[in-house]
């Protein structure tokens, strides 16, 4: 069964979040990419605060027992969505299975298509003015530690991208040329009865 890849940029958290736990629960694979950019509503300090909160929750006595707070947007994310699922039981395991989040767009999904969601885009669900946080910012913040080489990868997978988008519009071009050339000649060998 082929997966839906879901371009997470300038997604809602949550919004995406719920969404893609109910897909998982319904059978369907979803791969998200470009976790690092979706966003939560509020500016990063407030958003920070909440963080710091929920990092002081740990085991009393031995910490190593969890819970654990992760530091990648991918690891983040893919905790928020456990959070919507009965992950403790078959059905809710076997759903998490089905869901794979990755930082930046890995280079077995660069040349599928990417869907988004238009209930969860900030665009449709936020004010104008509303301040708004990624998820990358707040795992640097956090302690992430490779932000700067994900956005490394993804300016060279853009460059290549125009490179390809150039070279596909330059073929379409020569290849509408074509097609009036041919046009012609076939209206003239129709005059002659070919």
């Amino acid at each position: 069964q082929n997966a839906t890849v879901v371009d997470a940029r300038d997604h809602i958290v949550g919004r995406l979040a719920s969404i893609i736990a109910k897909e998982a629960l319904k059978g369907n694979k979803v791969v998200v990419v470009r976790a690092e950019e979706m966003v939560f509503s509020g500016n990063w300090q407030r958003n920070l605060g909440e963080w710091r909160q929920f990092i002081n929750k740990r085991c009393a006595y031995n910490p190593k027992r969890g819970p654990f707070h992760h530091r990648a947007p991918s690891a983040m994310f893919e905790r928020i969505v456990r959070g919507m699922v009965p992950h403790r039981t078959p059905r809710g395991s076997a759903a998490l299975a089905r869901i794979q989040v990755f930082d930046g767009i890995p280079p077995q999904f660069q040349r599928t298509k990417r869907m988004v969601i238009p209930e969860a885009l900030k665009i449709n669900s936020l004010g104008k003015y509303t301040e708004t946080t990624t998820l990358g910012l707040l795992a640097v913040k956090a302690g992430w530690k490779y932000a700067e080489i994900i956005s490394q990868l993804e300016d060279k997978r853009k460059a290549r991208s125009h490179e390809f988008h150039v070279k596909k519009m330059e073929q379409a071009k020569a290849y509408t040329a074509a097609a009036q050339t041919v046009s012609s000649i076939d209206a003239k060998l129709a005059e002659y009865g070919y």
